[in-house]
């Protein structure tokens, strides 16, 4: 005990400052776990949440009996991963990519066009891609027309999606996360390279050999920490920006979009909260598990 007095005076500043973290925390993330008991009730508004009838795992029948549940299930783990591969590659690249280009106006107008596109909400990204392929007044369809084309009702046409959402989830994030691995490689010391440099390496020689090798802890951790999410997917773009249109379900409906269009028809609050149990667990045990990996194989580059 005295000795952990005696640690908390010597960072009593650095607990200050961390303070509001700690409470946004313990508000939004840590006191509303007490709602998970909703996932085994049939949730009453009128009786709220003690007086509502226990129902067991009655509640998770609805995803796992569910005609659609491989569909959105599918959907939900195979877009993740697209996103994690394709986006930490391509971050990695443009962050070495502007570590290369140096300290210059070009680079500094670059990291903030680059980093926007993040503060942008997905309501006014939906418009965006809305510009581009609305069918009447679409960039994309006045293009075809102009050259003697038909115009395309691109939200009526599945084939093409999969590959537009890949686009714009990395118009989205891409920037942040590359800001990440830049801020990382310019924590690299210089005498790496300088030494590569008098051996006579190349610029792909000393990405090859000596940056991602020194990248490897902070792509781990990134990594371990995207697999968690990879049962939950971005709302915002599987909803808003595809209109949430009927005839794209097959290859745009996801856990979380899925739940929501059973709430709005059906007002289950029980069922929502069990798929959202049932995704935190998932994102659980894969941490875990990912983890456990790391540590048999790089034990030095583990999170705990």
């Amino acid at each position: 005990m005295k000795k952990f007095l005696k640690d908390v005076g010597k960072n009593k500043t650095r607990l200050v400052m961390a303070l509001p973290a700690l409470i946004y925390y313990f508000c939004f993330n840590y006191m509303p776990m007490f709602g998970l008991v909703i996932a085994f009730q049939n949730f009453n508004l009128s009786k709220g949440v003690f007086r509502s009838n226990f129902v067991g795992l009655k509640n998770f029948e609805f995803l796992f009996t569910s005609d659609k549940a491989f569909i959105i299930t599918r959907n939900t783990v195979l877009y993740n991963l697209v996103f994690i591969v394709l986006g930490m590659f391509l971050a990695c690249c443009l962050a070495i990519i502007l570590d290369i280009l140096g300290r210059n106006p070009v680079t500094q107008v670059s990291q903030t066009v680059i980093l926007f596109p993040q503060f942008i909400s997905w309501m006014a990204g939906s418009y965006l891609v809305l510009a581009f392929l609305d069918t009447d007044k679409g960039m994309l369809n006045q293009i075809v027309q102009f050259f003697g084309g038909e115009p395309s009702n691109w939200y009526a046409t599945p084939t093409w999606w999969p590959v537009i959402l890949v686009i714009c989830n990395l118009w989205k994030h891409l920037g942040y996360d590359s800001i990440i691995y830049y801020s990382t490689i310019k924590g690299f010391s210089g005498e790496y390279y300088e030494a590569a440099r008098i051996e006579g390496a190349t610029w792909f020689q000393q990405i090859r050999y000596i940056t991602f090798p020194l990248m490897k802890s902070i792509l781990i951790i990134m990594g371990i920490l995207k697999i968690g999410s990879i049962f939950a997917s971005d709302f915002g773009l599987f909803y808003l920006v595809t209109r949430n249109s009927g005839p794209l379900y097959n290859v745009t409906s996801t856990i979380d979009t899925y739940v929501y269009n059973g709430l709005i028809s059906g007002g289950n609050q029980g069922m929502t909260a069990a798929v959202g149990f049932y995704q935190s667990i998932i994102g659980f045990l894969l941490v875990l598990g990912t983890n456990a990996i790391v540590r048999k194989v790089s034990p030095e580059d583990a999170m705990f």
